[in-house]
């Protein structure tokens, strides 16, 4: 789908554009706090800012691709398209929470080559390409996935609210986790709730609704790390058509996917 030489060049696209997110992430003014669909969608010059140096970095140096953005838009191309939420977690960034982050994807068509999620507050940046595993700044995840327990019990799993409220069987899978002791974190950042996963810090994740401006990097981390993904209807792909999406340890995969299906059917 694209030659090495391509891809090297997309992946050095992608670290730059996380390296100029996080400083203004960290350095701009948050400025007029807005909103937008509803009160509780809310957006900030630095949301803004992210995003425009993102499409121009992207426009000067891959001029034939499309870019698609939580706050400018784009359809997708038949060709390389760039998916980018420039803060996943506006509402914490504004609350002066340190837990949000930039997600950048670059795909063809479903297939995702390319991803980078930056944590601008713990200064990571978490890179993957199709193929070829997953860095944290540069280097091989310290956190070992590996001798995980055959069990959800004692481990951590994260979700996300559907914007400011519980999504269709959020509820029922938290009070199945509590059941089997199962910790649960709602940090209020869904592409950092996937993305721990990928390093070995969760056991798995359930997001209620998959959008690819803000969970594609995140899957393609945990692809390349070897996790499991499915969608609603247990598909594996990092990029569901419709409904959520699940990452997991192959460990508790499983498990943890029969809750969620009786969480959404129920």
């Amino acid at each position: 789908m694209i030659s090495d030489a391509d891809l090297d060049r997309c992946v050095a696209v992608a670290r730059r554009a996380a390296d100029r997110a996080v400083s203004i992430t960290r350095d701009l003014p948050l400025g007029e706090i807005r909103t937008k669909e509803h009160d509780a969608d809310v957006v900030t010059a630095v949301d803004t800012a992210v995003e425009r140096a993102v499409r121009e970095m992207i426009a000067d140096e891959l001029p034939d691709h499309v870019v698609v953005g939580e706050e400018y838009g784009g359809t997708a191309g038949a060709g390389p398209t760039w998916y980018c939420d420039p803060v996943d977690g506006t509402t914490n960034l504004t609350a002066g929470l340190p837990w949000t982050s930039f997600s950048l994807a670059m795909a063809i068509g479903a297939t995702p080559l390319v991803g980078v999620v930056a944590d601008p507050w713990r200064g990571e940046i978490w890179l993957a390409a199709a193929g070829r595993g997953v860095t944290i700044n540069g280097a091989l995840p310290t956190e070992s996935v590996s001798g995980a327990a055959a069990s959800l019990t004692g481990g951590v799993v994260g979700t996300e609210w559907a914007s400011y409220r519980p999504w269709p069987g959020m509820e029922a899978l938290l009070a199945s986790l509590a059941a089997r002791h199962c910790t649960t974190r709602v940090m209020g950042s869904s592409t950092l709730t996937l993305a721990q996963v990928a390093v070995g810090r969760t056991v798995g994740a359930v997001i209620g609704e998959f959008h690819p401006e803000d969970h594609l990097a995140a899957a393609l981390l945990c692809q390349e790390a070897g996790m499991m993904l499915r969608d609603e209807g247990g598909r594996s792909t990092p990029f569901p058509e419709r409904g959520g999406i699940m990452a997991a340890r192959p460990e508790v995969g499983d498990e943890l996917f029969g809750l969620w299906q009786a969480a959404i059917t129920r």
